[in-house]
């Protein structure tokens, strides 16, 4: 077990670890919890009762939570011509083809978020081992490769979440600050379980949603109760 700082052990014993909370009541510890000297994020994370391994149990998607992310993302674009100009127009940070591939060839990493026309995915595509282990890689299912630059530009920089069943059949995403007010981080949570809820597969056997629970940046765990996430 790794050892945890006096701050930590302080924000844990405001968490009761054999209660399964409200969401509301989550919400409200979790800005509790928090000790951290910055705008923590407030992360949420699903056990899933599903078998990654399978085709169509790969969840996978992105959503624009009601209230954003409040954090900035970086937003990078490969695209020509009429779409160029549209990610320039939405607000892209840096907008490129060849040169932006060598660019991130030679190092450059300073973006959050890679968005790519359909053409440029062949070029894209040489950048798979420096993008695909950061989970960078543009993908049609959440909107990264997209004739429609202009609005995926704009859902991201709103505070567009991606969500990603992982191998252990987890989902771990990002519902807000902090800072933001209770009602915020519902309304977010809110939004989030409802797209993993619609995106259960046909082929899942049993109780979809295994458990759920979210915390702060550096702070403890604090469970919902799967059955009953209103």
């Amino acid at each position: 077990m790794p050892k945890h700082g006096k701050k930590y052990l302080e924000a844990a014993k405001k968490v009761d670890p054999k209660k399964l909370y409200s969401v509301a009541d989550a919400m409200k510890l979790v800005k509790e919890t928090s000790y951290a000297n910055f705008d923590a994020s407030v992360e949420v994370s699903y056990n899933l009762s599903v078998d990654p391994k399978q085709a169509d149990q790969q969840i996978r998607g992105s959503l624009v939570l009601p209230n954003g992310t409040g954090k900035t993302q970086k937003v990078i674009v490969f695209a020509e011509g009429a779409q160029a100009d549209q990610a320039k127009a939405a607000g892209a940070d840096e907008v490129g083809s060849d040169d932006l591939v060598q660019k991130i060839q030679n190092g450059y990493l300073d973006f959050d978020v890679v968005i790519a026309t359909p053409m440029m995915m062949a070029k894209v595509g040489r950048l798979g081992r420096i993008l695909g282990p950061k989970g960078l890689m543009p993908n049609p299912k959440t909107g990264t490769v997209t004739m429609d630059i202009e609005k995926a530009v704009k859902n991201v920089k709103a505070g567009q979440v991606e969500y990603r069943v992982d191998r252990q059949a987890a989902i771990h995403a990002a519902i807000g600050k902090v800072s933001f007010t209770d009602e915020q981080l519902v309304q977010n949570f809110d939004a989030l379980r409802d797209v993993i809820l619609r995106a259960r597969p046909a082929s899942a056997k049993g109780q979809y949603i295994e458990s759920v629970a979210v915390a702060a940046t550096f702070g403890p765990g604090i469970k919902l109760d799967p059955l009953n996430l209103k």
